[in-house]
C-alpha cells in the first residue's frame, strides 16, 4: 500500500492524494439505490489531463482498479469505487476553457457542472440543451453515461451534443477525438465509442460541446387523463403534429401527487378533475417568436382535448418552471417514499402502451408496487420499484427489462448499467455482442483496471 501511495502521490502531489480516514463518505457512493457505499483505498484529485494519464499508467502497472467520479449524481453505481482501488475525482478540473460563439461550441473540463455551464452560456445567449435533471451533474459524468433527460426529444442526448473529446487511456496516452466540426468520415468514431462507456474504456479530460441559441419564449401545457393508456397513446400524435416539443413527459397520478405535495405546488387543477385523473401529460414548447409560440400552445391544447384529456391547462412561467423542477426531482420523492430501486428502461415510443400493460401485469404477479413517470417523447420510462424482498425484486427487475427488450428496447435509456445491472445486462444481451464489447474493452484497457465490475463481471 505504501508503494502504491508513493507512486500515486508523485503524480498529483501528497496533498491531493487521500487515503484511509482522510477519505470522506461522499466518495464512497453515487445516488444508486440498493447499493452499499464502498470506500476506496485512494482518492486522487488531478489538476490536468497529463496527471490523469499518468495516474492511469501507474494504476495499470500496479494493478490498481480505477473508478472516475464527477459530482456523484449517477444512479447506476458506476461511480462507486472498489475497496482496494483508486477513485479519480475531477473536482479540480472544473474550468470552462472556451465559449466559441462562431462555431457554436463550448470547450470544458470534465468537472464542470451543468449549472455553471448554463450560467456562463446564458451570458452569450446560448444553451447546452442536455438537461438530465440534476444541474449539479458534471459534464464528465454525463459523457460517461450518455445522459439524456427531458429535452432529448428535441435536442437528443449527450452523444448527439458532444463533438469531440480529449481522453486519457490506461496506457498513459492522451488522445483527441472529433473537434469543432459537425461531421466526419475519417476512421472509427472514437468519440461515440467513449461516450456511454461508463469509465470502462478511457477517461474524458476535456469535451467539446455543441451549443444552441437560447430561445426566449416557452409555454407549458398540462393535460390530465383518466388513465395512463390514453396518455401514452396521445404521445405519437403530439410528436407527429409538427410542433416540435421541447419536453414531452408523462407522470402517473400517484407520482404527480407525490411531487406536487413535496414541492408544495398548486397547478390550478380542480379537485374533481384530480379525482378522475390517473395520468398526466406535460408538453413544453419553445420559440423565438411569442405569437408563434401562442399558436403552437393553442394547437397542442386542441389536439390533447380531442385525444381525451379531461381538461387542458396552460401553465404560466412560475407554475410551469416549478412543475418541471418537481418532475426532475421525482427521484427524491420516490426515495423518500421508500423506493427500493429506480429503473429507466427505454422502448420505441409507439410500444409504450404494450410495455405499460406488461408493467402492470408484472407488478400484480409479484405483489409489487411500481409507479413512475418518464420521457414519453423518446420512450424512456422511469419506474420506482417498491419491494423489500431482494429475491422478488430481482425477479421483477429481470422481467421488466426483458419486457422492454422484447418490444425492441434496452435496459437503460440514460442512467447506464453501472454495477447495479451488470448481471442482468449479461443475461439479456446477445452473447456475440458481449464478446465483441469485451474485445473492445481489452483493446482500450489491456490491464483491465478501468471500472471492473461495470458492464462485465
Amino acid at each position: 500500500m505504501q508503494d502504491r501511495a508513493s507512486a500515486l502521490s508523485e503524480v498529483v502531489g501528497a496533498e491531493y492524494l487521500l487515503a484511509g480516514d482522510a477519505i470522506g463518505e461522499d466518495y464512497a457512493h453515487d445516488e444508486a439505490l440498493s447499493s452499499e457505499p464502498v470506500k476506496p483505498a485512494f482518492v486522487a484529485r488531478p489538476a490536468n489531463a497529463q496527471q490523469v494519464a499518468q495516474l492511469l499508467k501507474a494504476a495499470s502497472e500496479l494493478g490498481v482498479p480505477v473508478t472516475a467520479r464527477g459530482s456523484g449524481s449517477g444512479m447506476s453505481g458506476a461511480a462507486r469505487p472498489r475497496e482496494n482501488g483508486l477513485l479519480i475525482s475531477f473536482e479540480r478540473m472544473s474550468a470552462i476553457l472556451e465559449i466559441d460563439t462562431e462555431n457554436h461550441v463550448a470547450v470544458v473540463q470534465p468537472g464542470v457542472s451543468l449549472e455553471d455551464l448554463d450560467a456562463e452560456l446564458a451570458k452569450h445567449g446560448l444553451v447546452y440543451p442536455v438537461y438530465p435533471g440534476e444541474l449539479s451533474a458534471s459534464i464528465g459524468g454525463n459523457v460517461g453515461t450518455n445522459a439524456g433527460g427531458m429535452r432529448a426529444i428535441k435536442y437528443g442526448v449527450t452523444r448527439n451534443n458532444v463533438l469531440g473529446l480529449e481522453a486519457a487511456l490506461p496506457t498513459g496516452e492522451l488522445i483527441r477525438t472529433g473537434g469543432k466540426f459537425v461531421k466526419a468520415s475519417t476512421g472509427y468514431d472514437l468519440t461515440q465509442l467513449i461516450i456511454g462507456s461508463e469509465g470502462t474504456l478511457a477517461l474524458a479530460t476535456e469535451a467539446t460541446l455543441k451549443v444552441q441559441p437560447r430561445l426566449p419564449y416557452q409555454g407549458t401545457v398540462l393535460a390530465p387523463f383518466v388513465d395512463l393508456d390514453e396518455v401514452v397513446r396521445a404521445v405519437p400524435k403530439v410528436v407527429s403534429s409538427g410542433v416540435g416539443p421541447l419536453i414531452l413527459e408523462y407522470i402517473d397520478g400517484l407520482t404527480m401527487g407525490a411531487i406536487t405535495y413535496r414541492a408544495q405546488l398548486q397547478l390550478g387543477v380542480p379537485d374533481e378533475v384530480k379525482e378522475k385523473s390517473h395520468a398526466y401529460l406535460v408538453v413544453q414548447l419553445e420559440n423565438r417568436n411569442a405569437d408563434r409560440l401562442e399558436e403552437d400552445v393553442a394547437e397542442v391544447g386542441e389536439l390533447l382535448a380531442g385525444l381525451g384529456a379531461l381538461d387542458v391547462y396552460v401553465l404560466e412561467g412560475s407554475a410551469a418552471n416549478k412543475l418541471i423542477d418537481a418532475r426532475e426531482k421525482a427521484f427524491w420523492a420516490a426515495k423518500e417514499a421508500g423506493a427500493d430501486d429506480i429503473i429507466d428502461t427505454v422502448i420505441p415510443r409507439a410500444s409504450l402502451p404494450q410495455f405499460m400493460e406488461r408493467v402492470r401485469a408484472i407488478a400484480q404477479e409479484n405483489n409489487t408496487f411500481v409507479i413512475g413517470c418518464g420521457h414519453a417523447g423518446d420512450g424512456n420510462v422511469h419506474l420506482a420499484v417498491l419491494q423489500k424482498d431482494h429475491e422478488v425484486r430481482d425477479r421483477v427487475l429481470h422481467d421488466l427489462f426483458e419486457a422492454g427488450i422484447n418490444l425492441g428496447g434496452a435496459i437503460s435509456g440514460e442512467h447506464g448499467i453501472g454495477r447495479k445491472h451488470t448481471e442482468r445486462f449479461l443475461a439479456l444481451t446477445d452473447p456475440a455482442k458481449v464478446d465483441l464489447m469485451r474485445r473492445i474493452k481489452t483493446a482500450f484497457d489491456p490491464a483491465g483496471i478501468l471500472n471492473p465490475g461495470v458492464l462485465f463481471d
